[in-house]
């Protein structure tokens, strides 16, 4: 653990300790069936917890067994203090014989997780792209900055722990309070923000593995006083790892969007980032292409930079709306590093209208989705 981060702020429970709470929470669930707790009627195998706070099991159910009792074992998991993330493998009782769950074979992918509720939080949107230098954050700030301007109560958690950049494209710097036991978090242009850069020292390394990102994840989430929100973005790292993983075991996405560039290159990591996300069951909302084209400031020609249209053939190929094209902005960097997002500072210029227009979309696509 890097030594600037405080207890405070992330704080490992030992594992043991972990798993004998988790297992007293399972001896309260009652299997109606069977009059008795899910842990004494053999029902739970393989528990394990790290020092993360990842715990995973087995969970055995009997034709004659309630499916809900499964997701009502998750919950009953995730309410233990500590724990960060929950990955249960639902198995059917009468396939294992001597009341041994099969393991589930090398390679195969675990089920999707049960989401948690968190209605405090609203409509909870992921950002993400397959690889990085596709202006992911620079969206991620300006959809929330509209957002905030159409009049919504927007959260911003910076989950891209690796190059958490948020705090800076906000002209915010100073470490959030810590009241009552929770993180204040902090405001800026009528969003509210939380980012590990606002905690780490400016020149310390991320060199963090899994547990302790899925830890810092959970507690971006769970431990911030977020207040009551409409939206609750996710700017998450480029790829498909841990993050993204960690986000859709902690919380129920509504939906994420996809960030790319028109160049076949980013086009085809951004679709595995948006195949992973249907993997575990969560709806894409649409793709947005960023640096799209560019338009002369000077005679307002457009030219294309880039290879045209490869946003459009992602979307096609997802069967999802293209929700906009933002095109390049000569000073839409230098305002990023001043902490002025472009649809505050410049609202009439081609790539703060444009943005607008993917914040409008946004809303609509969500409005569709069920809730």
């Amino acid at each position: 653990m890097p030594p600037s981060l405080t207890p405070v702020y992330l704080s490992l429970v030992p594992a043991s300790d972990l798993q004998a709470r988790v297992e007293r929470a399972l001896s309260q669930l009652k299997n109606p069936r069977l009059g008795k707790d899910v842990l004494s009627a053999g029902m739970v195998k393989d528990l394990a917890a790290d020092e993360g706070g990842a715990v995973s099991f087995t969970f055995l159910l009997g034709h004659d067994d309630p499916g809900s009792l499964a997701r009502e074992a998750r919950k009953v998991v995730q309410a233990v203090a500590g724990v960060t993330a929950v990955r249960v493998n639902v198995a059917d009782a009468g396939a294992a014989p001597g009341g041994t769950a099969p393991r589930p074979a090398p390679g195969t992918v675990p089920p999707p997780p049960t989401p948690v509720e968190l209605p405090h939080l609203g409509r909870v949107i992921a950002i993400s792209s397959g690889k990085g230098g596709v202006g992911k954050s620079t969206v991620s700030v300006n959809l929330a900055v509209a957002l905030a301007q159409a009049g919504q109560r927007v959260g911003l958690m910076d989950a891209d722990i690796y190059g958490p950049n948020i705090p800076r494209m906000l002209g915010v710097n100073e470490k959030p309070p810590v009241e009552g036991g929770k993180i204040r978090p902090l405001q800026a242009h009528g969003v509210k923000l939380i980012s590990l850069g606002l905690i780490v020292e400016r020149d310390a390394p991320a060199i963090w593995r899994g547990p302790i990102i899925m830890k810092v994840i959970g507690q971006f989430v769970r431990d911030v006083d977020w207040g009551t929100l409409d939206y609750f973005l996710v700017d998450l790292p480029p790829g498909t790892g841990d993050a993204q993983l960690s986000l859709a075991q902690t919380v129920h996405i509504r939906g994420a969007l996809i960030v790319t560039t028109p160049q076949e290159v980013a086009v085809g990591d951004s679709l595995r980032g948006a195949k992973m996300f249907e993997r575990v069951g969560v709806p894409v909302l649409g793709v947005i292409e960023n640096m799209s084209y560019f338009v002369c400031p000077h005679c307002g020609e457009r030219t294309e930079i880039f290879l045209a249209g490869g946003g459009a053939r992602l979307a096609d190929e997802l069967g999802v709306p293209l929700l906009g094209q933002v095109p390049l902005q000569a000073n839409l960097p230098g305002l990023a590093d001043a902490g002025q997002p472009i649809v505050a500072a410049e609202p009439q210029s081609p790539a703060a209208q444009a943005l607008a227009v993917v914040a409008r979309r946004v809303t609509d696509a969500l409005a569709a989705v069920p809730r």
